[in-house]
């Protein structure tokens, strides 16, 4: 079978097609023939070996997304049933219950070989069906992105009807917090730098934007939309050093910031005081676990919820379709048909 693997060093140079076997399944285990693959910002980290020691072994599979059939089951599996449709969950091990190390070291493409190759062999605990009603392109974005912001908003962030929700950016993460957010009733604010994704997330039902270009004190502009609650009830963090500073003036009194993204840094300089002072809670979001990706999937069943797609590349094209991704352009979810 075909396989995208980093091998020899790390480097994005060395991310090359080669061959492997096809696994067979052992007990409790199933083999999927993937379909599509969605990428996120960490497939541009992985070959780079930008999580250290935590980013696993050469050669490795990358890419945590994806979609596919099972075609074979091993012994004793009772949870899928050859046929399904299903997504790979992003931590194999974490199936509900607080997070461990053991739990945050079994993610896909990472240290674990990922979903860039033709067939995958999971254990059955690692899977779980998708609603009929979403593509294969839909679904392949779902176990990364939409369990993140899913985390966020409904588990970590408890948002409820009424409730005040600001979202940085209009990249993957941002767009599902968006219709999540919605979904629980909420009122939501989106900031961006571009006046045309403004105009978009609008249409997807945002109820307030800000352009941070033409107002880069965004947390002072905000203050008119959150002057009954005093800030957001929660922010939904995703740009990191340069932004929560920011979000730290626009956040209400006890309310919570989701820390997600560092897409502006890592290095903080911020002042402890406001965290302190107004009880905020500061709350670390690394994806999700079974548990919430199929309570989530319940909810967009429900509530019809179609993921916003971008550029589709072949298999064969992985490197351009990380170039794409990383040149920023539009929006939607990059993805790969195999």
């Amino acid at each position: 079978m075909r396989v995208f693997q980093i091998q020899d060093d790390w480097g994005i140079d060395n991310l090359k097609m080669a061959t492997r076997d096809v696994p067979k399944p052992g007990r409790g285990e199933v083999l999927i023939q993937m379909r599509m693959a969605a990428l996120n910002a960490r497939d541009l980290i992985v070959p780079e070996r930008g999580y250290g020691r935590a980013t696993g072994n050469l050669p490795l599979i990358p890419v945590s997304d994806g979609v596919g059939v099972v075609v074979e089951t091993g012994e004793g599996v009772s949870r899928v049933a050859t046929g399904d449709r299903v997504c790979p969950t992003y931590f194999q091990n974490w199936q509900g219950g607080a997070p461990s190390a053991e739990r945050f070291a079994s993610a896909l493409g990472g240290p674990l070989d990922g979903v860039m190759a033709e067939f995958i062999c999971l254990s059955q605990e690692g899977v779980v069906r998708v609603p009929d009603y979403l593509s294969d392109a839909e679904a392949a974005t779902l176990p990364c992105a939409a369990l993140t912001a899913w985390s966020a908003i409904s588990m970590q962030g408890a948002v409820h009807p009424g409730d005040r929700v600001l979202v940085q950016g209009t990249g993957g993460v941002a767009l599902f917090a968006l219709v999540f957010a919605k979904m629980h009733g909420a009122h939501v604010t989106v900031i961006s730098s571009s006046d045309d994704k403004l105009e978009r997330v609008r249409e997807m039902g945002a109820d307030a934007v800000i352009n941070y270009l033409e107002i880069p004190d965004w947390a002072r502009a905000s203050r008119e939309i959150t002057a009954e609650r005093g800030g957001y009830d929660l922010i939904v963090e995703l740009g990191g050093a340069k932004t929560l500073p920011l979000s730290l003036r626009a956040v209400r009194p006890g309310g919570t910031i989701a820390m997600i993204g560092v897409l502006s840094g890592l290095q903080l300089e911020a002042s402890l005081g406001p965290i302190v002072a107004r009880q905020v809670r500061l709350q670390g979001v690394t994806v999700g676990h079974r548990d919430g990706f199929e309570a989530m999937l319940t909810a967009m069943a429900q509530h019809q919820v179609h993921p916003v797609l971008g550029e589709t590349f072949d298999f064969a094209d992985l490197r351009t379709a990380l170039e794409h991704l990383r040149s920023a352009k539009g929006m939607g979810k990059t993805l790969i048909r195999f």
